[in-house]
């Protein structure tokens, strides 16, 4: 968890930011938004909304007054009590890639597999800048589709000490992954004062909420666990074609998500979700990377901070490019960077993502591991005192010498500047020494070294028997 303290980067203006509030505003109250599942909408009728079939024409100020219980601060528990995760207003916390069937190992492309979810938790554990896992940090082809969610979140426990997600899939996941997670930290009233998992609840856009995903929703609201609202709008196909009708959109969708839980369980720890892109209006396929995409991730900091809740970044590390190669290094740094300058409180997808989010790179992972450090760096605060000045190595140097023999710098020469563990400030010389090894060579020899320094964090072995019974017979239970 990295505390963001730079100054904010807002692009728009409070016209512009009116603009939007009035698109949403026109959305939820004349176009309405359908809800595909009974108790939401008998809870919306409640409420006083009006409800004709399954859509919900919102009053936008119900909307607004419901949100304001929706708190931003709170805590997302792990096993191992120091890497308990604060959510906050300057607080981001990173997240691995998601959800991707595929992976890359740097000699194929192929079905992901549980082996392959074994080795990606172990880089996160082994990664100091990663806050959590999530869920899934890949699907697990070879597994059962009903129960595959048992053996990730088994494998999850055995291999890391870090916060969890929820299988938010389906409602089975979301049991089982509660379960769990008051098995691994004490209990039902553990979890009832703060979250042990959370859940993305995605809108199935444009401005519909599909069964399966609501009835996540209520689960996640019910035990008080953390519901990360986020629509999924690429314009041209989920959206329309223009970035103001995009972050109008966007809004209702999560706002009109995060009033249900609010009116679910008032004070539920909730989160607005972003996910604007675009699409190629020549293929089809997914434009990750683009500069509406930057401007939509900074566009909605501004929203959030306008309607005082903590927000989820549209990245992460996403790119369109079917290759570890300049675009993809390029497209995830031009999401990467948006989400830091904006402030985003919560960024799934930031380690591994290639192809549009269908493939779970090996190389990937370390090069953005490289970039997450980086940014980490980058946006720390610079002191500025007199120490730092300096003044005394201008002193003892004095004009034109140099500064390498200098006790300033002999005293900090070490910790001085980022050092990348990716990256390389080899001469041409030295690099053909060592066989010319390109960036993504590099990255897989990094992601070696992080499955070879992998250590069990400790499990008692009494909870692996409880985390392990509880799946075998969850799984028999399934039908699996």
């Amino acid at each position: 968890m990295f505390v963001n303290r730079t100054p904010r980067f807002e692009p728009l203006s409070e016209d512009a930011l009116d603009t939007v509030d009035r698109g949403w505003k026109r959305l939820v109250s004349e176009l309405g938004i359908t809800f595909m599942h009974e108790p939401s909408l008998e809870l919306f009728k409640r409420e006083g909304q009006r409800v004709e079939g399954e859509v919900v024409f919102f009053d936008p100020d119900w909307l607004l007054e419901r949100i304001k219980t929706t708190p931003t601060e709170f805590t997302l528990l792990s096993r191992n009590p120091a890497k308990n995760v604060q959510f906050g207003k300057d607080n981001m916390v990173f997240c691995t890639g998601q959800s991707m069937p595929f992976v890359d190992d740097g000699m194929s492309r192929r079905d992901g597999t549980l082996a392959d979810a074994v080795k990606l938790l172990r880089a996160a554990q082994m990664t100091p800048e990663i806050d959590t896992p999530g869920y899934p940090i890949i699907e697990c082809n070879d597994k059962p589709l009903d129960s595959r969610h048992l053996d990730l979140q088994l494998a999850m426990y055995e291999n890391t000490d870090l916060a969890v997600g929820a299988a938010q899939i389906h409602v089975n996941g979301v049991i089982d992954s509660i379960a769990m997670a008051q098995l691994a930290l004490g209990g039902f009233d553990v979890l009832e004062k703060n979250p042990g998992v959370f859940g993305t609840i995605n809108a199935n856009s444009p401005l519909v909420f599909d069964t399966r995903m609501l009835e996540s929703l209520w689960l996640l609201a019910e035990r008080n666990q953390i519901v990360n609202i986020t629509p999924f709008i690429l314009m041209g196909a989920m959206g329309p074609v223009s970035l103001p009708a995009a972050l109008a959109q966007q809004t209702a969708e999560s706002l009109a998500g995060i009033a249900l839980v609010q009116a679910i369980r008032p004070g539920c720890p909730a989160i607005m979700g972003s996910f604007v892109s675009n699409t190629d209006m020549k293929s089809g396929s997914p434009g990750f990377g683009g500069p509406e995409a930057a401007l939509g991730i900074l566009a909605t900091g501004q929203i959030a901070r306008r309607h005082n809740v903590l927000w989820r970044a549209g990245g992460g590390g996403l790119n369109a490019s079917p290759a570890v190669d300049g675009q993809s290094a390029f497209e995830s740094l031009n999401t990467m960077l948006p989400s830091f300058l904006a402030g985003a409180n919560l960024q799934l997808h930031c380690t591994g993502w290639l192809e549009g989010g269908l493939v779970h790179s090996f190389a990937k992972v370390a090069m953005d591991t490289e970039m997450l450090r980086q940014m980490i760096a980058q946006f720390t605060p610079v002191e500025f005192s007199d120490e730092t000045l300096a003044f005394g190595a201008h002193e003892e140097v004095g004009h034109g010498g140099h500064f390498f023999g200098a006790a300033h710098t002999l005293e900090r020469f070490r910790d001085c500047f980022y050092r990348p563990e990716v990256w390389t400030t080899d001469n041409y010389s030295s690099w053909t020494k060592k066989d010319r090894p390109n960036a993504t060579q590099r990255a897989l020899a990094k992601w070696e070294e992080l499955q070879e320094s992998w250590e069990a964090p400790p499990l008692d072995p009494d909870l692996h028997a409880e985390l392990k019974a509880y799946a075998d017979r969850r799984r028999i239970e399934l039908g699996d």
